[in-house]
């Protein structure tokens, strides 16, 4: 016969220092007595704003708080040591316990609400369930940047279909184009994916050469671009070659092709088709053999159609096109990209911010995003900067986040719904904004994606397979 015994997982206690703060010098002798018994290294103080300077500074993530106390109660400590870090856990002690004060100290963000005297063992298992989640919190954030290694790709991240696509496409035109064409909206990364491209290219132990075609008039891009001779314009003091001489042999990158002038277009068509250039004021004719990287936030079709852009180097750069999704279509890549901008910028700037809070992922999730990944990333950037605790929270994001109001359902047309009217209304709302992707719904909606169906089958929404498999309205 074999006997089974449960195993109890006993969180290391070392990372978690409780500080106790109590205006009595008795009870501040006995909790911290009974606290070191349970296997904690306590922090005694009868001074809020020492415990405040200890929680802001990281020193200790867990304090119990006396609620009756002069100069500041235990409720105002509460809101304060929340604000310096949300991400603190706080117990409350009382002598006079009531469940409405219970349920009040839970609803302001209290962790743990005790009445006096202590019971030892509710005082034991409120420590070892606040140490085991730091413990998980530890584990998950190992695991997130193992996923973050592997989900990795060139100084890429993205685990969502859209992102998983480019990265397949991208090793595989790697090792046989010619020219490629990236197209996307501005921030989604395409200078990236270049870059990606020639490092698994076979030509890149040879230069990467970038321009951004938009940033320079014609004659200083095909100066930039071709190279010039000494004299051959004003302030031309010595004779230089251009970005393909220099790359030969390696990969030029054009950013923003589709701002560049028609008479600059039948030039780059020339290097294209005859792999040849000619610097500013020489009649001599130089071949070159480089691979070209083109990226537009334009529609060049619609160009091409306006007369803006040449048809035939239209067709010659986008033999092969990649697109880059915007932020909005890879919401589930918000998570991956905030870690691996908070890896980046604790380097940059001597921080060792964990992640963000809820509300502040919530406000993440809910932005329009028009930078794109560009936008994300100075976000991240900034708030780094501004956080002073283990969290980014609300106060660290820029003011345009936070003053960031919902809109009523229906504009100026509002009316008084029903919860079952909202619910039902928000559901094809965030259906809508998912393009039908019933997994990314629920995800944002917070549901899982039966409870999702379960919604929309009481709505009476018929549902029919996608070509991916999955179910859409």
């Amino acid at each position: 016969m074999v006997s089974t015994k449960s195993v109890e997982i006993v969180a290391p206690k070392s990372a978690l220092t409780p500080c106790i703060l109590d205006d009595d010098p008795a009870q501040l002798e006995m909790l911290s007595a009974v606290i070191a018994d349970m296997g904690y290294e306590a922090i005694p103080t009868s001074d809020p704003e020492e415990a405040l300077r200890l929680v802001k500074n990281g020193q200790c993530r867990l304090v119990l708080v006396d609620v009756h106390m002069p100069g500041m109660d235990g409720y105002e400590f509460l809101d304060r040591a929340s604000r310096s870090d949300p991400g603190v856990h706080t117990i409350l002690m009382t002598g006079d316990y009531t469940l409405d004060s219970a349920l009040e100290a839970i609803r302001r963000g209290a962790s743990d609400f005790l009445p006096k005297p202590i019971d030892r063992a509710r005082l034991k298992r409120s420590l070892d369930d606040v140490a085991a989640l730091y413990d998980q919190r530890r584990r998950v954030r190992a695991l997130e940047e193992q996923l973050l290694k592997d989900l990795e790709f060139h100084g890429i991240v993205g685990k969502g279909p859209a992102m998983l696509e480019v990265f397949d496409f991208a090793r595989k035109v790697a090792r046989h184009y010619t020219n490629v064409l990236l197209v996307g909206p501005t921030g989604t990364g395409k200078e990236l994916v270049a870059r990606a491209i020639h490092q698994i290219s076979p030509v890149n132990q040879h230069k990467l050469a970038v321009c951004n075609c938009s940033a320079m008039v014609d004659t200083l891009l095909e100066s930039q671009l071709f190279g010039h001779m000494r004299g051959s314009f004003t302030g031309a003091t010595d004779t230089r070659p251009g970005l393909f001489e220099y790359a030969n042999g390696g990969t030029v990158f054009l950013d923003e092709v589709g701002e560049t002038s028609l008479p600059m277009q039948a030039k780059l068509l020339r290097v294209i088709q005859n792999r040849e250039i000619q610097r500013v004021g020489s009649p001599e004719v130089r071949h070159i053999d480089v691979r070209l990287i083109a990226a537009t936030n334009r529609d060049l079709r619609a160009e091409v159609l306006a007369g803006h852009f040449r048809e035939d180097l239209f067709y010659r750069l986008s033999s092969i096109q990649i697109r880059i999704p915007s932020l909005t279509e890879r919401l589930e890549d918000i998570p991956l990209l905030v870690q691996f901008f908070l890896k980046k910028y604790n380097s940059a700037y001597g921080k060792n911010i964990f992640g963000l809070t809820r509300r502040a992922q919530t406000v993440l999730l809910r932005h329009a995003w028009p930078g794109n990944v560009r936008e994300l990333e100075n976000v991240i950037s900034s708030a780094c900067i501004t956080a002073t605790g283990d969290f980014i929270d609300l106060a660290d994001l820029p003011e345009q986040l936070q003053r960031r109001e919902a809109h009523p359902l229906e504009g100026d047309d509002w009316k008084p719904l029903s919860l079952e009217e909202v619910r039902k209304v928000h559901i094809q709302r965030v259906l809508e904004m998912c393009q039908g992707n019933r997994l990314r719904a629920a995800q944002f909606l917070g549901i899982g994606r039966t409870s999702l169906y379960r919604y929309l089958k009481r709505d009476g929404v018929e549902t029919r397979k996608d070509k991916s498999g999955g179910a859409v309205a």
